[in-house]
């Protein structure tokens, strides 16, 4: 029955895997090595799938358990990903950054921003609109974006705030 896999299952499995036997699993895992090989039987039982040959000195990953360890480890890593993201929400952090910037801004220069901003907040989505003239305001105006880079404007729509940030060449 697969609706009663838990995530300390998977857990368990892929450190199994990682460390290459269930006691240096458990020592990393801060458990006994009873109850690590008791999680990977059970958890082999109801997947209905040998996921290691315990024929040898140490535990092997069978075929079908290196196919469902890269499952696990994407389903772990999920999860922590949603952790980590809770967690920065919790303490303030936007769910997710939308900004617009002028078509006229300098593509190396966005990159360059975006890549250390993934670095900052590895968690935070970052959705980057380009547009030109006028248009960069309007995902600002219907909010589908906090702010906008805006090489120049005659006039700012009523509502929104200007800021000088800088210059760029």
């Amino acid at each position: 029955m697969l609706d009663g896999v838990s995530l300390d299952q998977l857990r368990i499995f892929v450190a199994s895997a990682d460390e290459g036997s269930f006691s240096a699993a458990a020592r990393r895992l801060r458990r006994t090595q009873s109850a690590v090989s008791e999680s990977i039987a059970n958890l082999e039982a109801q997947l209905a799938v040998t996921l290691f040959d315990r024929s040898a000195r140490y535990p092997q990953l069978t075929t079908q358990g290196g196919v469902l360890l890269a499952d696990a480890r994407t389903v772990v890593g999920a999860v922590d990903c949603m952790k980590a993201r809770a967690k920065g929400i919790a303490g303030g952090l936007e769910p997710e950054l939308a900004a617009v910037i002028d078509v006229f801004f300098p593509i190396t220069t966005i990159a360059d921003v975006s890549h250390e901003f993934r670095r900052e907040f590895p968690v935070t989505p970052l959705r980057l609109y380009v547009e030109a003239l006028g248009a960069t305001v309007q995902p600002v105006i219907d909010g589908r974006a906090s702010f906008a880079l805006v090489g120049s404007l005659p006039t700012l729509p009523d509502g929104l705030v200007l800021r000088r940030v800088g210059h760029y060449r």
